[in-house]
């Protein structure tokens, strides 16, 4: 193995960058080779598998924006989906209504 505390930092991101290539390309031919595997198996029991790949949710990094701001601490605040959070539960509960924080 080298002995990485002699290389320039060129050489050392060379190697990085090598690497990261070398582990993808191993990583993407193990997936090929288990694609395979599971068609061969699923064929031997006559069952059509389709692999769907590469395919990600068109919503997956959206940001939605904030709906609710806490009155007091602007620093809380809440999307208005999911679970509300326990200062807009405690706001409710003394009797104030969610429109009353709306931004």
């Amino acid at each position: 193995m080298n002995n990485y505390q002699e290389l320039s930092e060129k050489e050392l991101q060379a190697v990085i960058e090598g690497a990261a290539k070398v582990l993808k390309d191993k990583q993407e031919n193990k997936r090929k080779e288990v694609i395979t595997k599971i068609k061969q198996l699923a064929a031997s029991i006559n069952v059509n598998v389709e692999i769907q790949e590469g395919k990600k949710s068109p919503r997956k990094g959206i940001k939605v924006p904030i709906k609710y701001r806490h009155p007091d601490d602007p620093e809380k605040v809440w999307t208005g989906r999911g679970v509300s959070p326990k200062w807009m539960q405690e706001l409710t509960e003394l009797g104030h209504r969610k429109e009353e924080f709306e931004i």
